[in-house]
């Protein structure tokens, strides 16, 4: 195990979580499963206690705690994209496995945890600083999934038609 590790609490689907990620994200993985040695608050003895998994080269545990945490958007992945195609396709595997989408590039999968997918292009171009990136960042403002071309579009000046 590395010597850091982020911890998601999970009611009681962790290991249904790690394989959806392990599935959906390139350099991911489902590692040891851990049952529990006694019964516990949440659960009993030889259940799922906790799942080590890795998201995109990130290692994770997912501890199943059980209902009394919620997640929020304190915490969330990030995952940088290269083009329309894979900001779509991550996108639509969260929001289209029982998720749901919120703003500016944000959604949340099935268990409550906060996802950014963010095309390169739109950190690129508020990095940029100035005017292209007050555009961009505008544009971006109006965004559930973020559009790849009117981000691209908007860097440069232009209206979303292009």
């Amino acid at each position: 195990m590395a010597k850091n590790t982020i911890c998601v609490w999970y009611d009681k689907d962790a290991e249904a979580a790690a394989r959806f990620y392990a599935e959906t994200f390139p350099d991911s993985a489902v590692g040891a499963i851990i049952r529990a040695p006694g019964n516990y608050p949440a659960g009993q003895q030889g259940d799922v206690l906790v799942v080590e998994f890795t998201v995109a080269g990130i290692p994770c545990i997912g501890l199943n705690g059980g209902s009394g945490i919620t997640h929020n958007e304190a915490f969330s992945f990030q995952i940088s994209t290269d083009n329309q195609e894979e900001t779509d396709r991550y996108w639509n595997a969260i929001v289209g496995n029982g998720g749901q989408e919120s703003a500016c590039g944000w959604c949340k999968d099935k268990w409550g945890v906060s996802w950014q997918i963010t095309p390169r292009v739109l950190m690129e171009a508020v990095a940029a600083g100035g005017d292209q990136a007050k555009r961009a960042f505008d544009a971006m403002m109006t965004m559930k999934k973020i559009d790849v071309a009117a981000i691209e579009a908007a860097r440069r000046g232009c209206g979303i038609s292009g």
